[in-house]
């Protein structure tokens, strides 16, 4: 088989078969196929497409290309989620303790943010001490005892992909809808749960653009899951505007905090308590959305889904004490307020423009290789829909280092003012289960 008879098959629009998709994958984790005729093949891609089958083809060669975890030995159904990235996304710090002390099983591999997204391991380690890594045995060791633990995922799951996307960045072969659904569902199938709920979100701080190009990731990787054994379900949220009101790792894990003692946005609380009683559902826990939903009220209400943070914390070497005085958490040593320059209803934010703003004060990574401070970020005060006078605060800026002038007036134009009064946005469009 000649890889360049690959290229030239797909360039031309057929469909490729197991067995060359297979001679791919593994040829290019063996490092005997080049990274130019891998690159010519993604790009004939884009243009092309794949079918579903050369999809899930291309995702069981993927995963298959290092380890895959073994959670047998956890009790119980082992319940997973994954967000596609936005701006404020910090669902995972309170969705997943909150699920856990209903009763389900979290073993969740996370992952680092670059660009305006934020990562869940950088929020967890604003919490002094937190430990990303641990040994697979302990890890299934923690979540027999708490039914919580989320870690960093190691170098051996899908190899395939870390090269594979390191190429996609490069030459302009991101947003193909295959290759991201492959990418994330690889990773996600790779981890071991039985179930998978996906947020996937469309807007001005995410990957798909709008409503229907996020439904078709969405019903591809529901497919791939699907085919692949997994009860695999997804949401479509719209991140048009940041989630919640704060952006920044410790920022985002106070506002967790104040969330899973009933004090969060109501945008961010709600969608917690969505996609709560979705993986409710999936882990047999609970028949329908309004018992399972009923489960994750009682669980803030009674403190033991913040009680079950706390224990992941503990049990992952974190300073418990910054939870219950989130004061304690890092703080930048500079604020100052965002104001509004004229009255009138907020009609639009642009969460990309705040999401860059908040990397730029030192929250993300525009390169890997970038320190993240955790103590920087903004917190909303208002949103769309809100009404504002001149002179009202925007936001709040945490910051280290002098603002410019420039850095100001981009946080600004993220915000459209109308004399009318618009209306808020609808954050969930659709559950497809």
């Amino acid at each position: 088989m000649r890889f360049v008879d690959i290229i030239e098959k797909k360039k031309s629009g057929q469909a490729l078969n197991k067995a060359e998709i297979d001679f791919w994958i593994n040829g290019y984790v063996a490092q005997e196929i080049p990274d130019y005729q891998v690159a010519a093949l993604l790009m004939a891609i884009c243009f092309q497409g794949m079918t579903i089958d050369e999809t899930v083809w291309l995702t069981d060669a993927m995963l298959h290309s290092g380890d895959v975890i073994d959670l047998s030995k956890i009790n119980g159904v082992k319940v997973d989620k994954h967000s596609t990235g936005g701006v404020g996304d910090k669902t995972s710090l309170a969705l997943t303790p909150m699920v856990a002390a209903c009763g389900a099983k979290v073993a969740k591999m996370s992952g680092r943010g670059l660009g305006h997204t934020g990562g869940t391991l950088d929020k967890l380690e604003s919490i002094s001490g937190f430990q990303i890594d641990m040994e697979e045995s302990r890890f299934i060791e923690q979540v027999n005892e708490i039914g919580l633990s989320i870690i960093g995922q190691t170098t051996q799951v899908v190899p395939a992909d870390k090269k594979l996307y390191a190429l996609r960045d490069v030459t302009a072969c991101v947003n193909a809808i295959p290759l991201i659904a492959s990418s994330i569902m690889s990773k996600k199938l790779a981890s071991g749960a039985d179930t998978i709920l996906l947020d996937v979100k469309y807007g001005e701080g995410a990957f798909m653009s709008d409503v229907a190009s996020a439904r078709t990731l969405a019903k591809t990787m529901i497919a791939i899951g699907k085919r692949l054994g997994k009860d695999t379900r997804a949401m479509i949220t719209n991140m048009n505007q940041p989630l919640g009101n704060a952006i920044g790792n410790a920022l985002e894990v106070k506002e967790a905090i104040d969330t899973l003692h009933g004090k969060g946005p109501a945008d961010f609380t709600e969608l917690c308590l969505e996609a709560g009683s979705v993986m409710l559902i999936q882990a047999k826990l609970a028949n329908d959305h309004a018992s399972a939903r009923k489960m994750l009220e009682q669980v803030i209400q009674d403190g033991s889904a913040f009680a079950k943070f706390a224990a992941m914390v503990k049990a992952q070497s974190g300073d418990v004490e910054e939870l219950y005085h989130p004061e304690k958490l890092p703080q930048a040593p500079v604020t100052c307020e965002l104001t509004a320059q004229e009255s009138g209803y907020i009609c639009d934010m642009n969460a990309l423009s705040l999401g860059v703003a908040a990397m730029r004060l030192g929250a993300g990574r525009a390169l890997k290789e970038d320190q993240i401070d955790p103590s920087v970020g903004i917190v909303l005060h208002k949103k769309v829909g809100d009404h504002v006078e001149k002179g009202d605060s925007l936001a709040t800026i945490h910051h280290r280092t002098p603002l410019s002038q420039d850095f100001m007036d981009a946080c600004l134009a993220a915000y459209t003012f109308h004399e009318t009064a618009c209306e808020k946005p609808q954050l969930i469009e659709e559950i497809i289960e």
